[in-house]
């Protein structure tokens, strides 16, 4: 996703890469290829610590497309140096980190842009507006369906098993705990494994759960009950010890339910229900309803009109130069996968049903839990 983000953002006439960075050598050097190749010279410059890169005070932003445990390290530091920031999803890799995240960005006053980009896509903007304005009259439930996770981990890992030399593996890991290097866990795969992201729910949350919020008006709220169940693990954990099937049911304070599953009988997408069983449903590559006149060209929705983005990354420009809030902004991002982290401390916890304040952004009446929630278990020397 790097190196797709950078090229999307090259294709702009007004944008000038200047520099990238990797902790792993191959990458790096693939990257700055890219550029050089782009720009006909040899002027990128490349660095193996983000930190460097977001201290460099002729660079205006910054794109982050890290696993989910560095995004946001390398997100306050760059708002703690008045870069403009886009990130991919899921925006953090714990609820205590998108605290923070939303903090810098707002203290600093800098852009932010996740990378949930079918916020930029007319049919999920489509189905959005149809939603808002209240075609399906009372909203009574929506179905966020999900990919399944990966059932089917790798032999356990060869404790002999080196870390190539193109290849800084304590950078890499970073801020969360260190376990053996293990190749075939580690570029992409690194998802399957709860130090480094949270499995395919957190992977995808950010895309269909984001859109589901979005229909729902609930951008900058959230439920107010959360309960996790039926998660289903590989039969060996060694190498891969996230969750391939999971379901999250929540509710919120207006009385509408959500289920965030995996089930395979679930299409993937989102599907808002009206109280009389009308339904809106959209998926990438596909907008559909029980009343096909709602999605034809010309039917006038109603009155609302939401935030209309032709491109995700352009987006983002125009916001840079112009300080309008980008489509996707750093609490949308965060208020977006707060059900998906609940519901993992909810699994953590049993299956136990949490009541969540999304104002104050507090589990009630469980104080040890909203502590577990709120836990920052770094690696030293790394803080938060």
């Amino acid at each position: 996703m790097g190196r797709g983000n950078m090229g999307a953002f090259m294709r702009n006439k007004d944008v000038q890469v200047t520099a990238v960075c990797d902790v792993d050598n191959n990458n790096l050097n693939n990257a700055k290829n890219q550029v050089d190749k782009r720009y006909k010279s040899k002027d990128c410059q490349t660095h193996g610590d983000y930190r460097k890169l977001v201290a460099d005070e002729k660079i205006d932003a910054v794109c982050i497309a890290t696993p989910d445990h560095w995004h946001a390290k390398c997100c306050v530091e760059a708002a703690n140096n008045k870069k403009h920031i886009y990130c991919q999803k899921p925006m953090t890799h714990t609820f205590a980190e998108g605290q923070a995240v939303v903090a810098a960005v707002k203290k600093n006053d800098v852009i932010f842009q996740v990378g949930s980009q079918q916020r930029s896509s007319g049919n999920f903007r489509r189905a959005a507006e149809l939603v808002q304005n209240g075609v399906l009259g009372k909203l009574k439930h929506v179905e966020v369906g999900l990919p399944q996770g990966n059932r089917n981990p790798p032999a356990a890992p060869d404790p002999a098993e080196k870390v190539p030399g193109h290849i800084d593996y304590n950078f890499w890991v970073g801020p969360s705990q260190m376990v053996p290097f293990v190749s075939k866990r580690f570029h992409f795969h690194w998802r399957w494994h709860l130090n480094f992201g949270g499995g395919q729910l957190m992977d995808w949350i950010g895309h269909h759960n984001d859109i589901a919020h979005w229909g729902m008006g609930m951008d900058n709220s959230g439920p107010v009950e959360v309960q996790a169940s039926g998660f289903k693990y590989p039969k060996k954990l060694d190498v891969f010890n996230a969750a391939y099937h999971y379901k999250i049911s929540c509710k919120y304070g207006n009385g509408v339910t959500t289920t965030i599953t995996s089930n395979e009988q679930n299409a993937q997408g989102a599907k808002w229900y009206g109280e009389d069983g009308s339904w809106i449903y959209v998926r990438r590559g596909r907008l559909d309803a029980s009343n096909k006149e709602w999605i034809k060209g010309g039917f006038d929705a109603g009155p609302k009109k939401v935030y209309n983005s032709r491109e995700h990354h352009r987006n983002f420009l125009d916001g840079c130069k112009t300080s309008k809030p980008c489509i996707c902004t750093a609490e949308i991002g965060h208020r977006s996968i707060t059900p998906g982290h609940l519901g993992l401390l909810s699994q953590a916890l049993d299956g136990k049903k949490l009541k969540w304040d999304p104002e104050n952004e507090n589990i009630v009446g469980d104080a040890a839990a909203d502590k577990l929630l709120k836990a920052v278990d770094y690696r030293k020397p790394w803080t938060l």
